[in-house]
């Protein structure tokens, strides 16, 4: 296997855990954040931002929010990317 293979991203979504969710405002708009996409960034640290939907309803804009700096979500994250691994590892090739 060629060490030297160009992966351009690694990147998964978690879904937050009801009690670990909170809520952010955007453009007048109040989002409740369910969603965490992680990204592996080539140097080894992770990324992540938090995605949701307009508590008032409707879909809403695809907008990212920055995760607040706790240790129940870096736990989370650090968990879920962990897990990804394992999966990543165990893979069985195309179906």
């Amino acid at each position: 296997m060629s060490s030297d293979l160009d992966v351009s991203a690694l990147a998964i979504n978690v879904t937050i855990p009801r009690a670990l969710r909170w809520t952010d405002t955007r453009r007048g708009e109040t989002f409740e954040l369910t969603t965490l996409n992680v990204r592996l960034l080539p140097d080894g640290h992770l990324a992540v931002k938090a995605y949701g939907r307009p508590v008032g309803g409707g879909r809403g804009a695809y907008v990212s929010f920055p995760v607040p700096d706790e240790p129940e979500l870096a736990a989370l994250v650090a968990e879920a990317a962990g897990r990804a691994g394992e999966l990543w590892a165990a893979h069985r090739g195309l179906g």
